[in-house]
């Protein structure tokens, strides 16, 4: 009986995880729907805002809006936090899929739009879905998760060959070390490595990112007169969403549906001072 009953509430477990899963996953993707085409920013959440890191991310983020991206990060402090204030100041979508932990990681004041997961891997998923190319500053092991899930990903073709770029190409250097031994062993394969592009130059980054997408999704960036408004078009392409879900080559959709666990809430941030 004893060992009835803990099945019986095992089963119940994997029934509400399973019945919140697909309340969150259209609770977040919802929250999403209207978001144009973006970039990811990785990195680490102890840059303090006096680090040369900070003022990269921050760079980083401004130039991406200026070329009508939207920018999405993590939503916590230091390296997020000075990619969301970059986008944020300069009036484009400011993004933050936050992660409620035991010390709580509260989300920076930069956000225009947010999410707060429970979990790391429904986190991972939205950080994903709407991007177009995804960039890591320096981070710890957060960071070094979320650069090889991509990583991952496009490497076996679950997602379209999005850009992946490093910025801080000394900090990266012993990474791409062990890559390339990696390779050498015959563990990864060579061109794998090709999967990356590391700079220290924001705005090489920037037109790296802007020339793929334009060349390979045929999606332009258009500004009105007043420079108010941005929009993206293409041919064919009315929404990032739609962008993503466009069968490539192989008869694969751009981003393939993965299942996500709760998503504790959708806010919008006040305004920061500036």
């Amino acid at each position: 009986m004893p060992g009835m009953t803990r099945r019986l509430r095992r089963h119940a477990r994997n029934v509400v995880l399973v019945t919140r899963a697909l309340r969150d996953f259209l609770v977040g993707f919802r929250a999403l729907r209207t978001v144009g085409p973006c970039v990811t920013v990785f990195g680490s959440a102890r840059t303090p805002p006096s680090d040369p890191v900070y003022t990269l991310g921050r760079t980083l983020g401004r130039r991406l809006a200026a070329r009508g991206f939207g920018v999405i990060t993590g939503g916590g402090p230091g390296a997020m936090e000075a990619a969301n204030r970059g986008a944020f100041e300069a009036g484009g979508e400011s993004i933050g899929c936050n992660i409620r932990l035991p010390e709580e990681q509260r989300p920076n004041p930069y956000i225009s739009r947010g999410l707060t997961c429970r979990q790391f891997f429904v986190r991972k998923v939205l950080l994903c879905r709407q991007s177009y190319a995804f960039v890591a500053l320096p981070g710890g092991l957060g960071t070094l998760d979320e650069l090889f899930e991509v990583l991952t990903l496009v490497q076996t073709r679950r997602i379209e060959r999005f850009p992946i770029v490093l910025l801080g190409a000394e900090y990266w250097d012993p990474l791409l070390a062990l890559m390339t031994r990696m390779a050498e062993r015959g563990t990864i394969d060579a061109a794998d490595l090709n999967l990356l592009t590391v700079t220290d130059d924001v705005d090489a980054a920037v037109e790296h990112i802007v020339r793929h997408v334009e060349q390979r999704f045929g999606v332009v960036n258009s500004r009105q007169a007043d420079n108010r408004t941005r929009n993206w078009r293409g041919a064919g392409v009315a929404s990032s969403a739609s962008a993503l879900q466009r069968r490539d080559e192989r008869g694969t959709a751009g981003h393939t549906p993965v299942d996500v666990a709760p998503v504790v809430g959708v806010y919008d941030a006040g305004t920061p001072s500036r």
